[in-house]
């Protein structure tokens, strides 16, 4: 009989391409999950990964077996929810995905109060970009994602996947001190056609926004500098670097040299909760979603 350990090793592997992404989502060395891999392929007798490039890439036989664990995980889950359910307690470890300024400004707090109020239950949390964490969650990797959309890119909606608004995320402009715009109340996006930017990099959504919405209003942005981390832009605004547009959860205080400008109308985005229409009767989701609930009252109606 095959170890259903290693298959859930596999089926990790199959899911975040590396050996090294699928140690960080199951909590173990990346030697460790070397490990079973190989004792799978000694079980089966079966090639499962062969090296590519600098990569490592699954063989057929190895995505049809990962295919079938991720059944046999998602028959575990149901027996799991089912139990859970009859015991009317949330209980076990719950694996959760959060984009960067959720993590920071959403989760300490939410994750504090469910180990105070339910010893028995475990929440695990890992930073994801949030284009992939609802898919995570369709594909049985992780528990429960909190994720993000704008008006130019919609939460993808997959099959068996619920989801539940939390609230919405104000945007500010942020300039540095003597900015002209410094001391505007609000300004409108087609005066800001000259400005230098700082942003994400292309390809994340806060950037494509950007680029988009600059475009709509007549001009294309000059982004100077582009950074992962919103921290590192406040810091790029407060050294005179550039103006930009920052979501406030998550954004905590800012440096003297930063100013807040409201926008005309001002950049929203929506904040999700998602989760596996499986375990939707799962006491750990529905009490961890209900403390979700009320953490993002308090944030996003504050700006933290």
């Amino acid at each position: 009989m095959l170890d259903v350990q290693r298959l859930r090793a596999l089926h990790a592997v199959s899911v975040h391409g590396t050996v090294g992404a699928a140690a960080a989502a199951l909590g173990y060395t990346p030697s460790a999950v070397s490990q079973q891999i190989a004792k799978l392929e000694r079980e089966t007798r079966t090639v499962l990964l062969e090296r590519e490039g600098r990569g490592i890439r699954l063989t057929d036989e190895a995505r049809e077996l990962a295919a079938t664990a991720r059944e046999l995980m998602a028959i575990m889950e149901r027996a799991e929810t089912g139990l859970e359910e009859r015991r009317g307690v949330p209980a076990g470890q719950l694996t959760v995905a959060a984009f960067a300024s959720a993590a920071r400004g959403l989760l300490p707090a939410t994750l504090a109060g469910l180990a105070e109020r339910h010893p028995a239950l475990d929440v695990r949390l890992s930073e994801v970009d949030p284009h992939l964490s609802v898919d995570l969650v369709a594909k049985g990797a992780v528990d429960l994602a909190v994720a993000h959309d704008w008006d130019i890119a919609p939460l993808p909606a997959p099959a068996g996947v619920e989801q539940a608004v939390l609230g919405e995320d104000l945007c500010d402009l942020l300039v540095p001190a003597g900015h002209p715009l410094a001391g505007r109340a609000a300004v409108r996006r087609e005066e800001l056609g000259g400005e230098r930017w700082v942003s994400q990099p292309a390809g994340r959504v806060c950037h494509d926004w950007l680029v988009s919405t600059m475009r709509s209003a007549g001009f294309e942005p000059d982004i100077a500098h582009r950074a992962d981390e919103n921290p590192t832009l406040v810091a790029l605004v407060a050294a005179g670097l550039g103006v930009a547009v920052i979501p406030r959860l998550g954004r905590g205080a800012l440096p003297a040299g930063v100013v807040v400008v409201g926008l005309d109308p001002m950049p929203r985005r929506r904040i999700y909760a998602v989760w596996r229409t499986g375990t939707s009767r799962r006491p750990a989701i529905s009490e961890t979603v209900a403390a979700l609930h009320t953490q993002a009252r308090l944030c996003l109606t504050s700006g933290s």
